[in-house]
């Protein structure tokens, strides 16, 4: 998508079916897109610190799958704007679907006896990854890829909607913040992506410290991987208000979202 005048840098010619807007290796030698390559902490880093919680408190094995399926994908993400290479994009965009679809899993289960699996939607969901995996490695079309994942969020959307209209009402501000958040991430991918061109010419005459503010996909990935960390503890909170717990959300040094609970005791 970006203009084709870039520098090589360390990792050599781009192999890669999309090119950002960010001008490769601008920054430093070694990677190619450094805002769209270090942007991705935020969904590597507090992640990992979700599973940990989860696996202390005894959440459900999906859960804590949640969780590192988001660092994957942040993790994916990284190599893939680092080096621009064919093989990295893929292991940025597969994932993408692959957590989705342990999203739309939990989301579905949410209100099922503990500890039970639905072998249905389990064997569906696999099957969906797995024809969008062996088409899109045929056709290499990035837009495919798009609307595969436009629809496994389209479904998260609708599915959280219901829970928040007809089951816990209550649960609203962390829904809507959560999708709220990632729409204005799914804008930004668009400016960056519809006005590359003028958006570089921005850059060039503006000090560097503007022109930063100016990565929008690096602020996609910033947004989309707070949306989906919000997403994973509205799906945890909704799943921890059927098994009868008292979760609540708490602020880490009153900046980073985490849910606590305790299971309510039983009364003799």
């Amino acid at each position: 998508m970006a203009p084709a005048a870039d520098r090589e840098g360390y990792w050599g010619r781009t192999t890669s079916t999309l090119d950002w807007c960010e001008e490769n290796y601008a920054v430093t030698w070694y990677m190619a897109e450094f805002w769209n390559t270090v942007s991705n902490l935020i969904m590597i880093i507090p992640p990992i610190f979700g599973a940990i919680q989860s696996v202390k408190d005894g959440l459900e094995k999906r859960y804590i799958a949640s969780y590192l399926a988001l660092t994957v994908v942040g993790m994916g993400s990284w190599c893939f704007h680092m080096t621009l290479k064919y093989e990295m994009q893929l292991l940025d965009e597969l994932p993408m679907i692959y957590s989705c679809c342990i999203f739309v899993y939990c989301m579905f289960e949410c209100f099922k006896v503990k500890n039970s699996v639905n072998y249905h939607l389990l064997f569906t969901l696999v099957l969906f990854s797995l024809i969008v995996t062996t088409v899109y490695l045929k056709v290499k079309e990035p837009i495919f890829h798009q609307v595969m994942y436009g629809m496994l969020v389209f479904t998260l959307v609708l599915r959280s909607i219901y829970i928040v209209t007809w089951v816990y009402p209550w649960l609203r501000g962390l829904g809507y913040t959560s999708l709220g958040i990632f729409l204005l991430g799914f804008l930004l991918w668009n400016i960056d992506n519809i006005f590359c061109v003028s958006l570089r010419n921005f850059r060039k005459k503006v000090p560097p410290v503007i022109g930063v503010s100016t990565q929008f996909h690096a602020w996609w990935h910033l947004l989309t991987g707070l949306g989906s960390y919000l997403h994973i503890l509205f799906s945890v909170y909704t799943r921890t208000l059927y098994l009868r717990w008292r979760p609540k959300v708490k602020f880490l040094f009153g900046i980073w979202p985490m849910i606590l609970f305790e299971p309510l005791r039983k009364h003799c």
